[in-house]
């Protein structure tokens, strides 16, 4: 009799922790809210759980996420241009081909997240007011091949980034992840595979890219003052006009 209820407990408290992870609401019903959304106005989600849910190519320019519970998410093709995810919970979501133009992911987990060919300019070149911010945001372990020009990086937590380029494929020119203008003061890039990727021109400062492999690198004019190199690899990597004072764990040959 013992047993059988032990089991029954455990059958129940199984069925509370689900209910505790489970999204608020369907793909269904988030499509209706973004659909009855007032015009200019974007849908409110904040703090809403939409854990797991497939929310590919679903528009939610303007929507609020503020701290909403994205983690495991299929956000593939949405459109998060103007959307503001501040402290949202990212954890291995799939923003592959997502757009984010002038998106604010500050503070935002979105460590282990695939962040590849994202959408974050109308042409060729990113524009100051297309920027998006990742201020303070989280993305260690997140596998990134985009372009990050001239965003707000500040303080972000890019450790074992996944970002080296693929040279094994490659026939239609180098594609590659880059932060060239961006702004990355304070960032840690520890432990990051960072291979081949495009830092010109990138304010640096105080960044973290202790034991980082940064071979073929490319920090041309970028302003590392005070940043960590600390065990980093650095073979072929170019650091012509880049501003070293300060640089710990690098000798400028």
């Amino acid at each position: 009799m013992r047993v059988a209820t032990n089991v029954l407990w455990i059958i129940a408290l199984m069925g509370l922790m689900s209910g505790a992870f489970a999204a608020d609401l369907t793909r269904a019903e988030v499509r209706s809210m973004l659909a009855a959304a007032p015009p200019g106005q974007g849908a409110n989600f904040a703090g809403k759980s939409l854990a797991g849910l497939d929310l590919h190519e679903l528009d939610f320019t303007g929507a609020d996420l503020s701290g909403a519970d994205l983690s495991d998410a299929d956000l593939r093709g949405a459109k998060l241009v103007a959307a503001k995810l501040v402290a949202a919970k990212l954890q291995r979501a799939r923003l592959n081909l997502a757009w984010i133009m002038r998106a604010d992911f500050s503070q935002a987990d979105l460590s282990g997240a695939d962040l590849e060919t994202l959408i974050v300019s109308a042409g060729m070149e990113t524009l100051p007011d297309e920027a998006t911010k990742f201020v303070g945001a989280n993305l260690s372990g997140a596998k990134v091949t985009a372009r990050f020009s001239l965003d707000d990086m500040r303080g972000a937590n890019l450790s074992h980034l996944r970002a080296s380029a693929d040279m094994r494929n490659q026939s239609m020119g180098l594609i590659r992840a880059d932060f060239s203008r961006a702004i990355l003061a304070g960032a840690s890039f520890a432990n990051a595979e960072l291979a081949h990727v495009n830092f010109e021109f990138a304010k640096l400062q105080g960044a973290n890219f202790s034991g980082a492999d940064l071979s073929d690198a490319d920090f041309a004019g970028a302003n590392l003052t005070d940043a960590d190199l600390t065990g980093a690899k650095t073979t072929e990597a170019n650091f012509n006009s880049a501003v070293l004072t300060g640089v710990k764990g690098y000798s400028p040959r």
